[in-house]
């Protein structure tokens, strides 16, 4: 429910784009599906080994310390969290508004008010209650994936009444664009867009019921049914859909209702929304629960940690990732915040992988109810090393940006965890 967001309806347009042909953007789609996939192997040891919620976060500051986990925490709060959420609401309000206006793109301030809207009145149900957030959860779930199901069954029909000639190999392997390897390492950021969200069960370990055998089952489950999905919506895609006209679509699912499904075309941006509005709701449980526990450890606010006492949700941090997602709803553009967010979580992804070998080396005896080959995470790093140097190759200026919000949590940290001997004025000022 939290992968499928809205990855796979701006995603595909990204990923042809830096690839340059159909069929190396389909084989990044599938590599894509097996690095989250070993990925999501190296969290479930982590997730079972330290069974609290936070997920990176809580793992890093256990093998790390204190400042490599709150580095985490400060990126993935100020920028992370709520871009992810930024975009997921634009493309809700973007796949809403386009049978109203179906001849150009939808003014920029509709857009930016109906994705507020659609934000503030989660924020309110998962303030209310954390059986309405996860019944949402589990309907628009369901949703989604009947509109990705349509999206691929009418791709099979058309390929077996041979309307495939874009996936013959001869057309797929067609370059308009030899792709650098930078261009290799940008289109699998902007397919990993798609998949973020593979670790987020680790960030509520606490509360799901027996973690040991619900967490690495779930993953089980999820990875391979998620890239399959992903793939055949893609090969759908392109049954309807030229490269070009792929390209040139500012809503790829609603061209290509428009196309195949005619009279039914409206199916399309409701299905979008719907996939989407789930998504919303998936972000926002999961990374209120992280500020939650950033401040249960000293490293936010104490505020942040209380709940409501009749609704046992976490209020004061949803308000805050409410008031972070809305402020950057208001500045950059989709595409560049989606490479802001993929490298800062790769970034995350890597150094909580690495923590693994670490607490191997330091821990060997630790109770470990689930223990991958070391094979395992070697292979993810490799990759991660590859994407990581490329990408600052490539974007310089997006990663070097990335990189310094980060750094910017180190004098905070200093300043607001560090230090302990603060002048009574600040301590009753953060008290209160």
């Amino acid at each position: 429910g939290n992968i499928i967001g809205s990855g796979i309806f701006i995603s595909p347009k990204g990923v042809l784009e830096h690839t340059g042909s159909v069929g190396l953007a389909l084989i990044i789609w599938v590599l894509g599906g097996g690095v989250a996939a070993l990925g999501s192997l190296c969290y479930a040891e982590l997730g079972v080994t330290i069974p609290k919620s936070g997920g990176d976060y809580s793992y890093v500051t256990e093998i790390f310390g204190g400042l490599a986990g709150f580095l985490l925490l400060w990126s993935a709060v100020l920028i992370m969290y709520p871009t992810s959420l930024a975009v997921i609401a634009l493309t809700f309000s973007n796949y809403v508004l386009q049978p109203v206006f179906p001849n150009c793109i939808p003014p920029y301030n509709a857009s930016r008010i109906l994705s507020m809207v659609c934000l503030l009145l989660l924020t309110w149900v998962n303030s209310s209650s954390v059986r309405w957030a996860t019944r949402i959860q589990d309907i628009f779930t369901a949703g989604k994936l009947l509109a990705l199901a349509l999206i691929i069954i009418v791709g099979f029909i058309q390929i077996f009444k041979g309307n495939y000639e874009e996936l013959t190999p001869s057309n797929a392997f067609n370059f308009w664009m030899t792709p650098s390897v930078g261009h290799l390492a940008l289109a699998f950021l902007q397919g990993s867009f798609a998949f973020s969200g593979w670790n987020f069960l680790n960030y509520v370990t606490e509360e799901l019921v027996d973690p040991r055998r619900n967490l690495p089952r779930a993953i089980f489950i999820s990875i391979p049914l998620v890239t399959f999905v992903y793939t055949f919506t893609n090969i759908a895609y392109f049954t309807a859909m030229s490269p070009q006209e792929l390209l040139s679509s500012n809503a790829v699912a609603v061209t290509f209702g428009e196309k195949l499904l005619g009279y039914f075309s409206w199916v399309m941006p409701v299905s979008v929304a719907l996939s989407t509005f789930g998504g919303i709701n998936g972000y926002l449980f999961t990374s209120s629960r992280l500020c939650f526990s950033g401040a249960r450890e000293g490293h936010l606010p104490s505020l942040l940690a209380m709940i409501h006492v009749k609704h046992c949700t976490p209020i004061p941090a949803l308000l805050v990732c409410c008031l972070a997602t809305l402020i950057i709803m208001l500045v950059g553009d989709t595409y560049t915040l989606i490479n802001y967010v993929s490298f800062i979580n790769y970034l995350c992804y890597g150094v909580t992988i690495i923590g693994l070998i670490v607490l191997r080396w330091k821990k060997p005896k630790i109770f470990r109810p689930i223990k991958v080959n070391l094979l395992i995470p070697i292979t993810y790093l490799a990759f991660w090393a590859f994407l990581l140097i490329f990408s600052l190759y490539s974007e310089p200026v997006v990663c070097g940006v990335g990189l310094i919000i980060i750094l910017t949590g180190v004098p905070v940290f200093f300043l607001g965890v560090y230090w302990r001997n603060k002048p009574k004025c600040v301590n009753r000022l953060i008290g209160k």
